[in-house]
């Protein structure tokens, strides 16, 4: 129901409407102009101080004009005024999400990509925040790059860690040791071959960036085995769209158990981000726990699990590599599989030092780095 009109702006019992460009008008929800008046907002820390839940009552326009590109709002409850940047109003005038710099579109690759693939030399990260910047832009498309000129030493991989993010410990630790161990609690941690999988499904939420230091690798074999999971499925929705709907929906068990440690989650096959676009995979059968969905239900699950599987596997996606001294290979655990070779324990030394960040970290690095916020 319409209202009185202040100058232009047409005030209602919930909202008014307000003149934005080229004589268009847009609705704006009281609360929600309350809620977002820019005294709302601390300046120092950038939080919202003002609590909607103590207004007396529902928030009510006594008068409302714009003045000089602003929107100028009178209050009924109280003596506070407002005033809104009709540029602000604009943007979320249609109800849509908050534009994100660090949403950037996810480019597939296949198995030749390794010559292809993006490389950072460790001391021009250190000294510009512009090289940093593009390192995690090549993270946010590609899902992998190789940072090359580490020192070998323990701090190294700690130091390229934190340029993005906070080292985020699993329960091996706050970093591990992927080499030969007399006594080992991770097929990782053997010379067997390691089958393509992503990292942790056990946990609730799986590491989001893996990071591998090489240390020493003089072993005969070994290759580093690198597919990305995007583009298996995608290839895979594109010809097997009712398997590809039952891995996006269907919860499966992981485990990983020892002695200090029984660690369990459910994860779904394929991920699917908030705008419904292939953000990765978890897959990992060296951590599957026993399927416990109905019998009849495994009728269907099982032959779209295992095509998948078989695809990823193709020769046209696995990237195949020798990682060498004074490389770290960094890459989306929840997008990029990765595997290795078998190799020869007595032929040489093999040892990567490794790590894990959340995504969410290194996304907000890229924003500050990109300039973008809110209160900028």
């Amino acid at each position: 129901m319409l209202g009185t009109v202040e100058s232009g702006v047409i005030l209602e019992d919930a909202g008014l409407n307000v003149p934005l460009f080229d004589g268009k008008t847009a609705y704006f929800n009281y609360f929600w102009l309350r809620d977002n008046c820019p005294s709302s907002f601390d300046q120092q820390t950038r939080e919202r101080v003002f609590d909607i839940f103590s207004e007396p009552g529902n928030p009510r326009a006594e008068q409302a004009t714009v003045v000089n590109d602003r929107l100028e709002v009178r209050w009924k409850n109280g003596a506070h005024s407002s005033s809104y940047p009709l540029e602000f109003l604009r943007a979320y005038a249609s109800g849509g999400k908050r534009p994100d710099t660090a949403n950037l579109r996810r480019l597939p690759w296949f198995s030749n990509h390794y010559e292809a693939m993006d490389r950072f030399a460790f001391s021009d990260l250190d000294s510009s925040k512009d090289h940093i910047r593009r390192w995690i832009e090549t993270m946010l498309t590609d899902g992998v790059a190789l940072l090359t000129g580490l020192p070998d030493t323990d701090e190294a991989l700690l130091d390229a860690a934190n340029m993005i993010g906070h080292i985020r410990p699993s329960y091996f630790g706050r970093v591990f040791e992927v080499k030969t161990h007399i006594e080992p609690t991770n097929l990782a941690f053997t010379s067997k071959a390691l089958e393509l999988h992503t990292d942790l499904p056990s946990e609730d939420f799986a590491p989001g960036v893996q990071f591998l230091h090489c240390r020493a690798n003089t072993v005969e074999c070994g290759n580093s085995l690198l597919v990305d999971g995007l583009s298996v499925a995608e290839d895979f929705r594109a010809l097997h769209p009712e398997d590809f709907e039952l891995l996006c929906q269907t919860l499966v068990p992981y485990y990983c158990e020892h002695n200090s440690f029984d660690m369990r989650a459910r994860q779904k096959v394929i991920e699917l981000d908030e705008y419904g676009n292939i953000s990765g995979v978890t897959i990992s059968q060296h951590q599957a726990d026993i399927f416990d969905l109905p019998q009849r239900d495994l009728d269907r699950y099982y032959p779209a699990f295992c095509r998948f599987g078989r695809m990823m596997q193709d020769e046209k996606y696995v990237m195949r590599f020798r990682l060498n001294a004074g490389e770290c290979i960094v890459f989306d655990n929840h997008r990029i599989v990765h595997g290795r070779e078998a190799y020869t324990a007595t032929s040489g030394d093999r040892h990567l030092r490794g790590c894990y960040i959340d995504r969410g970290e290194m996304r907000s690095t890229y924003r500050v780095l990109s300039g973008e916020g809110r209160f900028r």
